[in-house]
C-alpha cells in the first residue's frame, strides 16, 4: 500500500467520524408497555406464535368444509366463518379477518405476521390459539363446532303430575320433579320441610347422544335452540343449514301422565353429515337420591334394572358395587329407587349396553349409576330415525302394568318387575290375590291402616279352614298326650326307638291323627306370609300414609331412637326401636306360650328355642316397613282370638268321641304306611343282630 492510499484512507475516516460527531441525536420515547414487554423479555425469549404450514392448511380446509358460503363482488365464491370472536374468510388459499381479544379486534394478517406494533405479545399469543382451537373444533365436530358455544336457557313442560326442565345446553332433561309425592328425607333433621320428590337436578343427571358421525359428536357438548309448537312439545334443535337440521323432541301429554316421548327430528341431514356411521351412542348417568327416612332398607332397594329382548328382567347388586357389559338386545333400561324411577324405553332394542353402579357414602345420595349403550341402523335420510319413551314417576303397580300397553302394544315389558314382590310364587300371589285387593280397598278406604287391618282379615277367613284343622290335629295330640308319654315310659332307652316309635305310630293310626297334620296347614300359609313380607316393603301406596303414631307405613315407626353407630346392632337392628314391631314381638310371645300349652311334651330345649325366636324375629324386623310390622301384629292377634274361640266351639269331649269312632273303623294301610313300616321292621331286625354280636 502507498503513501497516497493511507493518506486518502485516513482522510476517509476523519470525515466519517467529524460526521457522526455533528449528527443531530433524536430522542427516544418508550411506552409504559413497551416498557412492561421489554421487562418480561429479560425473563423470557422473545418470542411470537402462528399457524405453521399444516395448520393453516388444515385451517382453509376446515373453513371450505364448514363454513357459510357467500359471493364476491366478482362472483367468485368465498366461504366465512364466525364463531365466538373469531371471524375468518377464506378464498382460495387466502385468509383473512379479525380476532377479538380482551376487548380488541385485531387483524388476522397482523396476527399472522406477529406485528407487535399493533398489539401486545400476549394479545398475538391468544389470538393465534382461539384460531387453532376454533380449526381444531370444525376439524373434530365439523358443521357442528358452531354449536360449541351458546347461551343456556331452560323450557318447562308440566301436566297434572309431573315437572321437567329441559336446558338448551345438552339440548336434554335437567330437572324432574313428581308434583304429587313429597320426600319424607330431611338432609337438616331438626327442620323437617316437606318438599316435592326431584328425581333428579342440578347435574345429577346427564343424557348424551353420540351423533354417528365420522368423529362422533356428543349432545352434551352442543348449545340448542328451542323451539315450541304447541304447549306439550319442545323441540331442542340445531339448524345447521337455511333447510336443514338435527334436534331432540320431547312430548309431555296433558292429565296424570308420566310418560314422555323422545324422539330424534332431523331434515336433509344425509349430505351434512357425510357418514356412513350407523350407531347412535346413548350415554346416561344418574345420581340416586335419597327420598326415605331409612337409608338402609332405601339403598337395598335401589339400582339399575333392564329387559332382555325376549327375555327376562335383570339387575345389577343392590349391595355392592357391581358392572356388567351385555352384548345382547335390550328393550329398556331403568335407574330405580325404592318407590320411584328412571326407564329408558327404545322402539329400537339397543344392541349392547354396559352398566355400571357405585354406592355413594354421601348421605343426600344412594348411588351412582350409568349406562353406555347403542342403537344400530341409523338412518340419515329418515325423519325420525330413532324414537325413546321415558318414564319418569313412581313404581305403582297398576300405573306400570298398564303402561306396556301404551308404550309398545303386544310386547311383554315387565316394567313391574321394577318391583320387588318375591320370587315366582310368591309373586304370584302378590299379583293374583294382594294387590287386587289391596287396590280396591283403596277406592272406598283412605285411611291404610284399617285397609291392612280388613286385608288381614280377609287373608284370615282365606286360610280359615287351614287353621281350623291345625287346632283340630293340635287338640287330637293334646289329648294322646299321657299315652304318648306310657309308651315312652314302657320302652326306654335307644335300644326301644324302633319298638317306641311303632308304637307311637300305631296310636295316631288308631286315633286318627297325625303330628304332621298340625304342621302342613302351617306350612301351606307360609307362602302367604313370604308373599306378604315382599308386598307391605313394596308398596308406594303405604308411602306418607300416617295411622295411630305411625307418621309414615312405609318406614319404621320409631318411638326410641338414638344417634352414633354401635357396632353390629345399627347394622342389623338400626338406631331405633319401632312400636309396632315391639308390639308384634309382645304378642309372638304371647302366642307361642298359648301354642305350646296346645302341644305339651316338648323339650325344655325346644321350649327356650321357641321363645327366642319372636326375639330374633324383633331384631329382624325392626326396620321394616311399621305396615308390614302392623300386618304381623294384627294377623297374631287374630290368630290369638281364633285360638281361644276354637277351644271354647271345640270341645274336648266332642274330639275323643270322634277319636274313639275313628278307631273303630278298619284301618286300610297306604302304600306309603306299609313301607314304613316294613323299613322299621328291618331296622329293629339288624339292630337286635347288632346286639347279638356285641354280646358274644
Amino acid at each position: 500500500m502507498d503513501k497516497n492510499t493511507i493518506s486518502g484512507l485516513l482522510l476517509m475516516a476523519v470525515v466519517f467520524l467529524a460526521f457522526m460527531w455533528f449528527s443531530p441525536k433524536k430522542e427516544q420515547t418508550v411506552t409504559p408497555e413497551q416498557t412492561e414487554q421489554v421487562a418480561e423479555t429479560t425473563s423470557r425469549p422473545l418470542t411470537t406464535d402462528s399457524l405453521n404450514e399444516t395448520e393453516h392448511k388444515w385451517l382453509v380446509e376446515n373453513i371450505v368444509r364448514n363454513g357459510r358460503q357467500n359471493t364476491a363482488a366478482d362472483g367468485t365464491a368465498y366461504y366465512t366463518v364466525d364463531d365466538n370472536g373469531v371471524t375468518l374468510n377464506v378464498k382460495g388459499d387466502s385468509v383473512w379477518g379479525n380476532v377479538a381479544v380482551g376487548g380488541k379486534t385485531l387483524d388476522w394478517k397482523d396476527i399472522a405476521s406477529a406485528n407487535l406494533q399493533a398489539m401486545s405479545l400476549d394479545e398475538q399469543r391468544d389470538a393465534v390459539n382461539m384460531v387453532r382451537n376454533l380449526s381444531n373444533s370444525m376439524g373434530k365436530y365439523g358443521k357442528f363446532s358452531r354449536f360449541l358455544n351458546g347461551t343456556s336457557r331452560q323450557m318447562v313442560l308440566e301436566n297434572d303430575v309431573l315437572r321437567i326442565t329441559l336446558d338448551t345446553k345438552s339440548g336434554s332433561i335437567t330437572s324432574a320433579e313428581l308434583k304429587k309425592y313429597d320426600t319424607e328425607y330431611s338432609a337438616d333433621e331438626t327442620k323437617k320441610v316437606k318438599r316435592k320428590v326431584v328425581l333428579f337436578d342440578n347435574g345429577t343427571d346427564t343424557f348424551n347422544f353420540l351423533l354417528p358421525l365420522p368423529q362422533p359428536v356428543e349432545s352434551k357438548d352442543l348449545y340448542f335452540t328451542a323451539d315450541t309448537p304447541n304447549d306439550t312439545t319442545v323441540v331442542m334443535k340445531l339448524q345447521l343449514a337455511d333447510n336443514a337440521y338435527w334436534g331432540i323432541e320431547y312430548t309431555l301429554q296433558r292429565g296424570e301422565n308420566y310418560l314422555i316421548g323422545m324422539r330424534i327430528v332431523q331434515k336433509n341431514m344425509a349430505d351434512i353429515a357425510a357418514s356412513n356411521n350407523r350407531i347412535l351412542g346413548v350415554d346416561w348417568s344418574q345420581r340416586i337420591r335419597r327420598q326415605e327416612m331409612g337409608r338402609m332398607f332405601e339403598e337395598r332397594n335401589s339400582g339399575i334394572y333392564y329387559k332382555f329382548a325376549g327375555g327376562s328382567v335383570e339387575r345389577l347388586s343392590e349391595n355392592k358395587n357391581d358392572s356388567e357389559e351385555r352384548q345382547a338386545k335390550v328393550i329398556w333400561i331403568g335407574f330405580k329407587n325404592q318407590f320411584f324411577s328412571s326407564v329408558l324405553i327404545a322402539d329400537k332394542n339397543f344392541n349392547t349396553a354396559d352398566f355400571n353402579s357405585v354406592i355413594e357414602k354421601n348421605s343426600d345420595y344412594l348411588k351412582d349409576v350409568s349406562a353406555r349403550a347403542e342403537v344400530n341402523d341409523y338412518d340419515w335420510n329418515a325423519a325420525n330415525p330413532v324414537s325413546f319413551s321415558l318414564y319418569l314417576g313412581p313404581n305403582l303397580y297398576p300405573l306400570l302394568s298398564d303402561l306396556e300397553d301404551t308404550i309398545q302394544p303386544g310386547e311383554d315389558l315387565d316394567l313391574t318387575k321394577l318391583i320387588p314382590l318375591g320370587w315366582a310364587l310368591f309373586r304370584w300371589i302378590n299379583v293374583g290375590i294382594v294387590i287386587p285387593v289391596f287396590s280396591l280397598l283403596g277406592k272406598f278406604l283412605t285411611n291404610y291402616g284399617i285397609i291392612i287391618l280388613l286385608l288381614t282379615i280377609f287373608i284370615k277367613l282365606i286360610l280359615f279352614p287351614l287353621t281350623y284343622k291345625s287346632y283340630k290335629s293340635q287338640a287330637k295330640m293334646r289329648i294322646l298326650a299321657p299315652d304318648i308319654k306310657a309308651i315312652n315310659e314302657k320302652y326306654p332307652g335307644t335300644e326301644n326307638a324302633m319298638l317306641r316309635n311303632q308304637k307311637t305310630m300305631a296310636l295316631y293310626s288308631k286315633a286318627g291323627a297325625s303330628p304332621m297334620s298340625g304342621c302342613l296347614p302351617m306350612l301351606l300359609q307360609m307362602p302367604i306370609l313370604f308373599a306378604l313380607f315382599t308386598f307391605f316393603p313394596s308398596a308406594i301406596e303405604l308411602r306418607g300414609e300416617s295411622f295411630l303414631w305411625a307418621h309414615d307405613l312405609s318406614a319404621p315407626d320409631a318411638i326410641i331412637s338414638w344417634s352414633g353407630n354401635i357396632p353390629l346392632v345399627t347394622e342389623y337392628f338400626g338406631n331405633h326401636i319401632s312400636l309396632f314391631c315391639l308390639l308384634m314381638t309382645i304378642t309372638n310371645i304371647i302366642y307361642t306360650y298359648i301354642n305350646m300349652q296346645n302341644s305339651p311334651g316338648q323339650m325344655p330345649g325346644m321350649k327356650w328355642m321357641m321363645y327366642l325366636m319372636p326375639v330374633f324375629f324383633m331384631v329382624f324386623f325392626n326396620n321394616y316397613a311399621s305396615g308390614l310390622s302392623l300386618y304381623y301384629f294384627l294377623s297374631l292377634l287374630i290368630t290369638i282370638m281364633q285360638t281361644y274361640a276354637f277351644r271354647f266351639f271345640i270341645k274336648e269331649k266332642d274330639v275323643r268321641k270322634a277319636m274313639a269312632e275313628a278307631a273303630k273303623k278298619p284301618k286300610k294301610k297306604s302304600g306309603f304306611m306299609a313301607r314304613l313300616e316294613e323299613m322299621q321292621r328291618q331296622q329293629q331286625q339288624m339292630l337286635k343282630e347288632q346286639q347279638k354280636r356285641q354280646k358274644h
